[in-house]
């Protein structure tokens, strides 16, 4: 049996395009790829916090350093920017590979920019 984790997320990173007339992807600071370990064409999902749209699409990589989260094609009705949003991508394993398991998280500022990793979500206060 395989199980479907959390490999990786960009929590609360900020649209900063969003282009209906491109070929359909998002586009994300080569830098943000690789700090997170998402791969280029790696299928991503992306909860928007100010309209609650929750699309599937894939990553492409836009220029290192540049901080540029750019939502392209038909997904761009469904992001605008100054939009937070939270990007995902998922991996599957078997029950012994997840037991040993801890995801990439990457939390950021108003600007794209790391502020902190971690491998585990900080628990919520009651």
């Amino acid at each position: 049996m395989l199980l479907t984790l959390l490999k990786c997320k960009l929590h609360k990173v900020t649209v900063t395009h969003s282009e209906l007339e491109y070929e359909g992807s998002c586009a994300i600071d080569a830098h943000l790829l690789e700090a997170s370990g998402i791969r280029p064409y790696e299928q991503i999902h992306i909860y928007n916090l100010a309209n609650g749209e929750r699309f599937v699409t894939y990553a492409i990589r836009a220029e290192a350093g540049s901080g540029v989260i750019s939502v392209n094609g038909a997904a761009a009705h469904k992001a605008s920017p100054g939009d937070r949003v939270i990007i995902c991508a998922y991996t599957q394993m078997d029950a012994a590979q997840a037991e040993r398991f801890k995801p990439t998280l990457c939390y950021f500022d108003g600007r794209n920019q790391i502020v902190r990793m971690g491998e585990e979500i900080p628990e919520q206060a009651a």
